[in-house]
Formats: C-alpha cells, sequence, structure tokens
C-alpha cells in the first residue's frame, strides 16, 4: 500500500555490495521491515536469522508471503510493533543482533530516536553495524556516542547510512 515505501532494487543491491560478506553468519533486525526484502537479502547472503519488525499489518501480511514463498519461516520471527514506542520486547534478545537494517518514514526523526532505544535495551553486539535508509534532508542529531558514522551514500534523494555500534 501507500504506507510501505520499499527500498529500491538499486539501493537494496548497492547496501549489499558495501557490505559484501559482512553479512555471512549475521542475526539481522530489519525495523520498518516494510516488505522484508532487506532481511530475505541477507538471509539469502548467509545471514543466520532474523528478526523483521514493521507496525503496518498490511506490511505483516506481505512479509509472512515473502517469507513462506522464499521458505524461511524456520528463521525469521515476526513482531507487530509501532518502533515509535520503546521497543522493550527487545529485552529478550540482550545484545542479540550484530546487523541492524531501519527504513523508517521519511521526516519524523525515528533513526536517532531508534538508535537510543536500541542502545537501552542492550539488543546490539559490540561492533554491530547499522544500515539506516532515510531522506537527504532529515537531519541525525543527538546520536549516543556508541554509534560511529562509517560510510553514507546518496541515491537520489534517498542517503544510506552506515554505522558501527561500540559498547
Amino acid at each position: 500500500g501507500s504506507a510501505t515505501r520499499p527500498t529500491s532494487d538499486r539501493t537494496r543491491e548497492a547496501v549489499f555490495n558495501i557490505l559484501g560478506t559482512a553479512v555471512n553468519d549475521r542475526r539481522v533486525m530489519d525495523l520498518y521491515a516494510g516488505t522484508g526484502a532487506l532481511a530475505i537479502e541477507a538471509l539469502s547472503r548467509g545471514a543466520r536469522r532474523a528478526l523483521l519488525v514493521d507496525n503496518a499489518r498490511s506490511a505483516l501480511a506481505t512479509i509472512r508471503k515473502n517469507v513462506a514463498a522464499c521458505d524461511l519461516n524456520a528463521v525469521i520471527t515476526l513482531r507487530h510493533w509501532d518502533l515509535r514506542r520503546r521497543p522493550t520486547f527487545l529485552a529478550e534478545f540482550t545484545r542479540g543482533f550484530d546487523l541492524v537494517f531501519m527504513d523508517p518514514p521519511y521526516g519524523q526523526d525515528l533513526i536517532c530516536r531508534t538508535l537510543d532505544h536500541l542502545d537501552a535495551l542492550g539488543a546490539l553486539m559490540d561492533a554491530a553495524v547499522v544500515v539506516a535508509e532515510h531522506h537527504v534532508a532529515d537531519q541525525l542529531t543527538g546520536f549516543l556516542d556508541r554509534f560511529r558514522l562509517e560510510d553514507q551514500r546518496r541515491y537520489g534523494k534517498t542517503l544510506v547510512s552506515f554505522f558501527e555500534y561500540m559498547l
């Protein structure tokens, strides 16, 4: 539907080319998952498991269909959650993720808030990679010292930022 804005094929391919073999054996979290394409691609490239989180019921239905079509039910966990609220369920995954994708709605300053939640809930392993897709006009302010910006790439009006998490 109109609420889901999937990552373009071009951007997704570029992201995975940049990540290269760093996807192998990773535990992936795909936040604001949309169609689930980023997590599914990561699994196809050697990631171990994935947690996908989205708030839109239509997105969750699409993700379920995509996961079933790719026969990935055994390695994917799906959660219905509005990530504008603190994702308290992540406490059950202490230091459980080392690769995070996030593609929140543009213009709502959700990246910084979400990173703050991930840090506070202890969901990330040391040296976790966070890939955040956002509009070029979005200001990424208020970051914790634990997230170091490693790279940024522009694709039209989309900016993809790569962060490393340091405990």
